[in-house]
């Protein structure tokens, strides 16, 4: 068996991750012309070509993508290997990370979460950036540390990810609201006017489809882009807002929730990060802190 270049895993790790042969030189600080010599040698040991032209970017063979997952593992096992044993103490650390969230994350869970930071790392500092949309590339160029969220299927393909807490759909409306008495029925509900959350502004949310299933349709008056918005405004008009009940507890203090009168989806709230930050002490640190706050 001829002799293995164990460098060209780390080459490989970088180029099949990026996506991209220019992004994956700078990751590795390597030259252009050396990261071309060292794509070359990687396609004729793999016998594939691994990422090839489509219009102006490329995209990886199936062979490639076969390896992604086993590559990225090899490599940081043998970074964690390698590394510096038990040396890590967020005592010590002064370090920035950017997680990119909800409004309504951070306001049920921001407060326990800074607390605990501040006690165990008091340098640390957090950044909470909000969520326009679904794209990982924050998390692929380094820009975002760790995103909270439901896991969809546009997310990356190699973005690892790790459930905190399921959730379920609730109904709130004001104190002295109509719905605040009694029980709440599918037609008592239906009789009311309604919030759609929604990052895109349709007037349509996600327990609509269960309605639909039962021939039911909510009258929608107002869209908004976030829960803690329709929280407020529910709290402020007779308008009966749907919202997750774990992610929203804090948020809906003093005023009355219900069970909505049908079945509803359950949502499943998820910590995504780059597989890059995966044996990262300090990287393991928050997402520990992060998981153990949303636990409680």
């Amino acid at each position: 068996m001829a002799k293995l270049d164990l460098n060209l895993l780390v080459t490989l790790e970088a180029v099949l991750a990026e996506g991209n042969v220019t992004r994956a030189a700078r990751r590795l600080g390597l030259s252009p012309s050396a990261m071309s010599r060292a794509l070359a040698r990687l396609r004729k040991t793999t016998g594939d070509p691994l990422l090839v032209r489509a219009g102006r970017g490329l995209v990886p063979t199936p062979r490639a993508i076969q390896l992604r997952d086993r590559v990225s593992e090899i490599v940081q096992e043998a970074e964690a290997a390698l590394g510096p044993a038990d040396s890590f103490d967020p005592i010590r650390l002064d370090r920035t990370f950017t997680i990119r969230t909800s409004d309504g994350f951070v306001e049920n869970f921001g407060p326990l979460l800074i607390e605990r930071a501040r006690s165990e790392a008091p340098k640390v500092k957090l950044r909470f950036v909000q969520k326009q949309d679904r794209d990982s590339s924050g998390l692929r160029d380094g820009t975002i540390d760790l995103e909270t969220g439901v896991v969809g299927d546009d997310i990356g393909p190699e973005v690892r990810t790790k459930t905190m807490f399921r959730d379920r759909f609730v109904g709130v409306v004001r104190s002295g609201h109509p719905l605040s008495k009694g029980k709440v029925t599918l037609t008592r509900y239906l009789k009311c006017r309604h919030i759609s959350v929604s990052r895109r502004g349709i007037l349509q949310g996600p327990v609509d489809d269960p309605l639909a299933s039962l021939g039911e349709k909510r009258e929608i008056a107002v869209a908004v882009s976030g829960f803690a918005t329709a929280i407020a405004l529910a709290r402020m008009t007779d308008l009966v807002a749907t919202v997750p009940e774990r992610h929203t507890a804090n948020l809906r203090s003093g005023m009355r929730n219900f069970p909505l009168p049908f079945p509803s989806p359950e949502l499943s709230i998820s910590l995504l990060w780059h597989p890059r930050m995966e044996a990262d002490p300090a990287h393991r640190w928050l997402r520990a802190i992060i998981r153990g706050t949303c636990s409680q």
